[in-house]
């Protein structure tokens, strides 16, 4: 006993020497030989995005990633909103995603996400086509309010009667999963019902997207070796990609004719999108149960718009009536600016360049730009940047404050801005406005709430909770 108790100090001292001699005195990580700043990625990759944060702050928010010899990894991590107008708007046409980009997210194959040049705007003018019409932003608003009545509704007064746990996110992956199938395919897969059906298309999208995180911080040969071995990540990847596949196939066959062919990846409605949605609702509801003035807010500004002399006292609100409401809208962006729902996105240049930061940039070296540090910046939004406050997004008059998108960059920026955007927001703001209204939400203290490791910032074990109804 007492040799292995030794041997346990001895270890902790390694480590502890070894992230000590880690970091420069200015706390950058150091770059040896051969191996570049990879040990030190690794053992931070658990906490990814608080490590990239506190770098990026260290580094006035740009900072050179070198990773090992030949590996193909150096990274120019930024949070610079300047930086990000360069690539995203100024300079678009030197900077697409690229073909690298491509093979790590093989899985969305040539649609909108993945695509560049002719056919990247080929798609975008479709979806816009589409996504444009007074028929799209009508079945958009009954499709949203159908499934709170009739799916959401349900399912959280089933948890009040019987005084159960719940883990809220499952609830909204499942809500977000329903509505966006039923947008794109007309059919309603019901996942979200009392009986809590087996969601296989949940399941395989996790294990898919927590695939495509790993294959961020791994040299490419490690990939192809799994691959090739059909072993650890990559084959839950590829069975993962084959559940998505069978079932993607079934919708777009059942409907197609009926959306004019409009698929999923040209819809610009797609179910990684949904994903997204599901994400910012969980910390939204996270946030607004730990902030009860916020909580009352809310309610106060959703008791304003009930027509005078209305009696019923449980009440569902439609997209129009909250559309515009300010301070529902600022604490709904506060979450996607803290937990944004994809917390990074990379960028290649074909050309060398040099960004607004001074820092030169050539195509052997990847642009990611990271979100989740932004919004963490108090050079970018004040020194109450950690603070949940829907009071920054509204104007002097009260209305809806719009922020840069290349300052706020959850719905992407410049050319590439997410046509999704609208349909995030309706689908929230029903969600947000029946849950908040009508019901109490009491977070377990016994489940930490904290970032999965994931392209999606989904929360590591869930958002578990128990439910109770301010009408009972």
């Amino acid at each position: 006993m007492a040799l292995v108790g030794c041997f346990e100090v001895f270890l902790a001292l390694l480590c502890f020497l070894f992230l000590y001699c880690s970091r420069n005195k200015d706390g950058i990580p150091r770059s040896y030989p051969i191996v570049g700043m990879m040990p030190v990625l690794l053992l931070n990759v658990h906490r990814i995005h608080d490590w990239c944060t506190d770098i990026l702050d260290r580094c006035h928010g740009t900072f050179l990633f070198k990773g090992p010899w030949f590996a193909n990894m150096n990274l120019m991590l930024t949070c610079d909103p300047a930086n990000i107008h360069h690539v995203m708007s100024s300079n678009f046409t030197n900077f697409p995603k690229g073909s690298e980009f491509k093979q790590l997210f093989d899985i969305l194959g040539d649609g909108i996400f993945n695509s560049d040049m002719d056919l990247w705007k080929k798609q975008r003018t479709v979806a816009q086509g589409f996504m444009r019409t007074h028929r799209f932003h009508s079945f958009l608003s009954g499709t949203s309010h159908y499934k709170v009545e009739n799916g959401l509704i349900p399912v959280m007064d089933h948890f009040v009667k019987r005084g159960l746990v719940v883990n809220l996110e499952d609830v909204f992956q499942r809500f977000t999963f329903d509505a966006t199938c039923i947008l794109v395919s007309g059919h309603d897969p019901q996942s979200l019902s009392v009986e809590f059906p087996e969601v296989l298309f949940s399941k395989a999208l996790d294990d898919a997207e927590e695939t495509l995180f790993y294959r961020h911080v791994r040299p490419p040969w490690f990939m192809k070796l799994q691959s090739w071995l059909n072993m650890g990540q990559e084959l839950k990847y590829r069975k993962a990609w084959r559940v998505l596949d069978d079932i993607i196939a079934e919708y777009i066959f059942q409907k197609r004719k009926d959306l004019n062919k409009v698929s999923f990846s040209t819809s610009g409605v797609d179910l990684l999108t949904s994903d997204t949605t599901s994400s910012a609702l969980t910390w939204f509801i996270w946030l607004v149960s730990r902030h009860p003035v916020v909580e009352n807010k809310i309610i106060e500004e959703l008791q304003s718009i009930i027509p005078a002399g209305e009696t019923e006292k449980r009440r569902l609100f439609k997209s129009e009536e909250v559309k515009n409401l300010s301070y529902l809208h600022g604490a709904l962006c506060e979450p996607l600016r803290l937990y944004p729902p994809l917390p990074f996105q990379h960028k290649e240049p074909l050309k060398p360049d040099v960004l607004p930061s001074g820092h030169p940039v050539h195509p052997n070296i990847k642009i990611l730009f990271n979100m989740y540090s932004m919004g963490r910046m108090k050079s970018i939004w004040g020194e109450d940047c950690f603070e949940f406050k829907p009071e920054r997004w509204i104007n002097k008059r009260g209305g809806i404050k719009h922020e840069p998108s290349f300052k706020f960059l959850s719905f992407n920026a410049g050319p590439r801005t997410c046509l999704g955007k609208e349909v995030a927001f309706v689908q929230m703001k029903s969600v947000a406005s029946a849950i908040v209204y009508n019901y109490r939400i009491h977070v377990s203290n016994e489940t930490p709430v904290v970032p999965a490791v994931s392209i999606i910032l989904h929360t590591k074990d869930g958002l578990m909770a128990k439910i109770s109804s301010i009408w009972d």
